[in-house]
């Protein structure tokens, strides 16, 4: 088992997401100032004010580290492969927070020479907290998460989301979606990347794939189902890289015919 990495890395983790989830919820129901980054990808203050808070956090703790977050990204920085890496997403589910939706939560991960090491995802409407390191487990609220030990499609309840492209390729990702209906128990489309990876390490879903993610979206979840005995690829079987857009995550018994399913979909 790899050496147990300082506490301070998990520990600033864990404030920062649940910081983010207080002002999250003090917010919430009120003006948030909503604003456009494209025709449905919305940006909220909150958004803005909590990655703020963020880099101003990792700036004063951790001058030498560098921040990778959604809503100030500047050209090349995901291209950037720094020793460690901070992949924040202040508000995962935007869409469903700006409508008031309970469905969203702060996800954070430290990525090592780019493998996600240390993560923190915190869904402030249920006060539930995901964590993880790397070789040394996954939690929920400091009890040890294990995936599913469903061991066919038929029997899995499966989870997916659309990019926010989706009007211009629908066909294909509702087709898949569809497919995935016929062959499982059910489908699901919550709107949150973080929270479904998290549900998977915690049992609650078999499975999820989606395409064309940021590297906010999955690298903090993708970690905490590993550490669960999740099995963690791209949509073609390759190893998860945060900045390659896509993922399938499952339990172990089931990641294979999930990956079939896409490739023989898509005809790869």
């Amino acid at each position: 088992m790899p050496d147990r990495l300082p506490p301070v890395l998990l520990a600033t983790a864990i404030e920062a997401v649940i910081r983010a989830g207080a002002i999250q919820m003090m917010r919430a129901g009120g003006d948030l100032h909503i604003g456009k980054k494209g025709t449905i990808d919305l940006v909220t203050e909150v958004d803005l004010e909590v990655e703020r808070g963020f880099r101003a956090l990792v700036a004063g703790r951790f001058p030498e580290h560098v921040v990778l977050g959604e809503e100030f990204e500047r050209a090349g920085d995901r291209d950037e492969m720094p020793h460690y890496g901070w992949v924040f997403d202040p508000v995962d589910g935007t869409t469903n927070y700006a409508h008031g939706l309970p469905i969203f939560c702060s996800s954070l991960a430290l990525e090592i020479d780019g493998t996600p090491s240390v993560a923190a995802v915190y869904d402030p409407t249920r006060r539930e907290l995901f964590t993880a390191e790397r070789g040394q487990g996954a939690w929920l609220n400091g009890v040890p998460l294990r995936v599913s030990s469903a061991s066919a499609l038929i029997d899995s309840l499966l989870c997916t989301g659309f990019p926010y492209s989706v009007q211009q390729d629908s066909a294909t990702l509702v087709g898949l979606f569809g497919r995935f209906l016929e062959i499982s128990r059910a489908v699901r489309r919550l709107g949150s990347a973080a929270l479904d990876l998290c549900y998977v390490a915690a049992g609650r879903l078999d499975g999820f794939w989606e395409m064309q993610l940021n590297p906010w979206d999955t690298s903090a979840g993708a970690l905490i189902v590993a550490e669960a005995g999740g099995r963690v690829t791209d949509t073609d079987g390759g190893p998860f890289r945060s900045r390659e857009g896509s993922v399938i995550a499952a339990n172990p018994h089931i990641h294979d015919a999930m990956l079939h399913t896409i490739r023989e979909y898509l005809g790869r």
